[in-house]
């Protein structure tokens, strides 16, 4: 199963690694990376609804929730 954020959809990406000794040169080989979000598994209560519901978010849409309040966020994202 892919490891994706349910408010931002934001999933891995592939970046590549480049060796301080080849940076000159054409020559590359360190291959490539894959990179993950930073995904927490959380318990958001929303009082408009009185539920708790249990999201696997990255921290940066924990820091959207902050900002703009869950319910919005949630509806925002297609999850309410």
């Amino acid at each position: 199963m892919a490891i994706v954020c349910e408010i931002t959809k934001r999933g891995s990406i592939v970046g590549g690694r480049y060796s301080n000794r080849t940076r000159a040169t054409q020559f590359n080989p360190c291959g490539n990376l894959r990179r993950y979000p930073n995904i927490q598994r959380k318990r958001i209560y929303v009082p408009e609804l009185k539920k708790t519901i249990t999201l696997n978010i990255s921290t940066r849409a924990l820091r959207t929730i902050e900002k703009n309040g869950a319910y919005r966020t949630l509806k925002k994202a297609g999850i309410i």
